[in-house]
């Protein structure tokens, strides 16, 4: 045999061997080590939420609140917390809710009123008066009207003398507190649930402006508004229906001339 052939024998013979002793080592020493990696859990801290939806005028209880991990950088102002409120869900129970809170939602507390509060005076904010106005269905957008919508109130009354019905917005985009709803029967023995009063969140000079209307009105109409009209103005009233001391203004014309309700005559313009 050449001595080139026996070299490469040889080299192959060896190789075989290196090969079969380092597939040994890695049978024996088993699978190889890999280093676990380290995760590290941001801070929670316990905070208040609801365990359900929760409407307005509804009431907190141990079944619709439980406390929750909560990320700690991500608790705002107004969050209930285990930490500064240890008792909150014994605390709380009964308490009131003034704004809708969804399921999971925080509880805050500007979303709540103390237990011993009477519910409507709970959800009405400060300076607002709540003013309650019969409706029918005729008169109350088909019974579509909830707790919380938005209306216009629309007065229709009688034109002096000519006979004629004139209708005027009173009120813009004020919000409806409650509805309070009786059962009809209907004459096949189906029931049909009906709004008979609607109590208005209004502003002071609003309620006088409602309770002129209600004097005047032959009819009073509250008509629904989107819920994208929520941001415009909600102080907006009829104020000519009252002069200064709160009563009725009265303009008389004769002869050309606005006569006052005290006798005076006013030069038109």
């Amino acid at each position: 045999m050449k001595p080139v052939r026996i070299i490469i024998l040889a080299v192959a013979v060896g190789s075989a061997a290196m090969a079969g002793l380092l597939a040994m080592k890695l049978t024996r020493g088993g699978t190889p080590h890999i280093a676990a990696a380290v995760v590290e859990r941001e801070p929670t801290i316990n905070v208040l939420v609801a365990s359900k939806s929760l409407p307005v005028g509804s009431r907190l209880g141990g079944d619709s609140i439980h406390w929750t991990a909560w990320p700690e950088d991500n608790v705002a102002e107004g969050m209930i917390t285990e930490e500064n409120r240890p008792g909150a869900i014994d605390d709380l129970s009964g308490a009131v809710v003034r704004l809708p809170i969804f399921g999971g939602e925080p509880v805050r507390a500007e979303k709540i009123a103390d237990s011993s509060s009477r519910i409507m005076s709970s959800l009405l904010p400060a300076g607002k008066r709540a003013v309650a106005t019969e409706i029918t269905v005729a008169t109350g957008a088909g019974g579509f009207i909830l707790p919380n919508d938005r209306v216009d109130v629309i007065m229709v009354r009688k034109s002096d003398g000519d006979g004629v019905y004139l209708t005027e917005t009173v009120l813009s985009n004020v919000r409806v507190l409650a509805i309070d709803q009786q059962v009809e029967v209907k004459e096949d023995g189906s029931k049909s649930v009906i709004g008979t009063t609607a109590t208005l969140e209004l502003t002071p000079d609003q309620s006088k402006v409602m309770t002129v209307a209600q004097q005047m009105a032959e009819r009073i109409s509250l008509a629904l508004r989107s819920v994208a009209d929520a941001q415009e103005p909600d102080t907006v009233a009829a104020d000519y229906l009252l002069s200064g001391d709160g009563q009725p203004a009265i303009q008389v014309i004769k002869s050309g001339s606005i006569v006052k309700s005290d006798g005076a005559v006013q030069n038109q313009q």
